[in-house]
């Protein structure tokens, strides 16, 4: 499964509201190669089911991931801070053995 907490929810339909995406997009979550522990997250819309997607949904948002993406992100939840430490979405990741400073990167 992967988590979303309510202020990442709350951020989610606020840029559907600003973006004005139908009500069929849904939140794609991705680990890709790159940044300074070796993985980096990938978060988009997207409409496109693939095949091999694997759907969850809380608190009535669809978070996608492809399977590789989801052996790195099993109990992953998606949060959203805006606090003077940063503004934006962050992963609070158990699987992560260690993150960079910036936590948009990460080891397992």
């Amino acid at each position: 499964m992967i988590y979303i907490t309510d202020k990442a929810v709350d951020r989610v339909h606020q840029i559907q509201k600003d973006e004005q995406l139908a009500a069929d997009f849904f939140v794609r979550v991705s680990v890709v190669g790159g940044g300074c522990s070796g993985l980096s997250y990938k978060l988009d819309f997207d409409n496109q089911p693939q095949s091999g997607d694997q759907v969850f949904v809380d608190k009535g948002i669809t978070l996608v991931t492809d399977i590789k993406s989801f052996l790195y992100l099993c109990d992953t939840t998606l949060d959203y801070s805006d606090g003077l430490d940063g503004k934006g979405f962050h992963f609070v990741n158990p699987n992560a053995s260690r993150t960079c400073a910036c936590g948009e990167s990460f080891a397992v």
